[in-house]
């Protein structure tokens, strides 16, 4: 596919080479949710805003002339599609877009009730001089699907084509060749550092569980809900101490034992 001359302000703007870039204009119009061009192999003022648009928006240039020529860099990313179809998975889109979906350690993106639950047990915890590092609470949605399905099809669990759709995330696992799309999901499972298939569906996804490590000294004297003081001593570690466990499921945080430092609002 080419144009054989210039099209869009200014340009020769033969009808044949107009209904090209109106095509392929439109590719990219429909793709982003925009209203499409009439093809009538006239470039008007419709053409040449899209024309326009298309430079600003897809290729960030800071004064868009609104003329693609032959062989042109507004050519050449129209005629590949960059903008009307979703980048290809692997290394590149991974250094490029993972960071928009990050997890998070805070509290506060924690869902209600189990937010209240856990400030008030670490403070209890804290005021008791015992330490508490944060890991993980909110995982992000996306970065779980990202991570599920780079595993998926790097394993040859699922096709590249069947990987779901998911609104606001432009990604294209299918690389039109099955040894190229599995060698690009490799890439991000290794990216990912994933050990293990990656869950769709966790309580950290629904903002229900957090991931911490408390350690203490001593003797830890915290009162329980009913405001009776519990005292709480080796094995001095979270992940193990029983009495700690009971208390803190009297706040609503309940220990999975399978997981060392994942304490949920049932226990899963």
């Amino acid at each position: 596919m080419a144009i054989g001359a210039s099209v869009g302000k200014g340009g020769v703007n033969d009808l044949a080479d107009v209904l090209v870039v109106q095509h392929l204009l439109n590719d990219w119009l429909g793709y982003t949710g925009q209203k499409l061009l009439p093809t009538t192999g006239e470039c008007g003022s419709l053409t040449i805003a899209a024309i326009s648009g298309y430079q600003a928006k897809v290729l960030a240039a800071a004064k868009p002339d609104g003329l693609i020529s032959p062989a042109g860099k507004t050519w050449t990313a129209l005629a590949a599609g960059q903008g009307a179809r979703p980048p290809l998975s692997g290394a590149d889109w991974w250094n490029a877009n993972q960071a928009r979906y990050p997890n998070s350690a805070a509290v506060a993106d924690l869902v209600q009730p189990f937010r209240d639950n856990v400030t008030a047990f670490l403070k209890l915890l804290k005021d008791a001089g015992a330490s508490v590092a944060i890991s993980s609470t909110r995982r992000n949605a996306t970065r779980a699907h990202l991570m599920h399905y780079s595993w998926r099809v790097a394993n040859g669990a699922v096709a590249p084509n069947k990987v779901p759709a998911l609104p606001g995330l432009a990604i294209q696992w299918d690389h039109g060749d099955l040894a190229k799309s599995k060698a690009a999901a490799q890439q991000m499972v290794n990216l990912f550092q994933i050990a293990y298939e990656p869950s769709l569906t966790s309580r950290h996804i629904e903002g229900r569980a957090i991931d911490m490590t408390i350690s203490w000294t001593g003797t830890l004297k915290i009162k329980d809900k009913q405001g009776k003081t519990r005292e709480i001593g080796a094995p001095r570690s979270g992940e193990t101490n029983a009495d700690l466990h009971k208390l803190g499921a009297g706040y609503g945080l309940i220990k999975l034992l399978s997981d060392p430092p994942h304490w949920s609002d049932d226990g899963r």
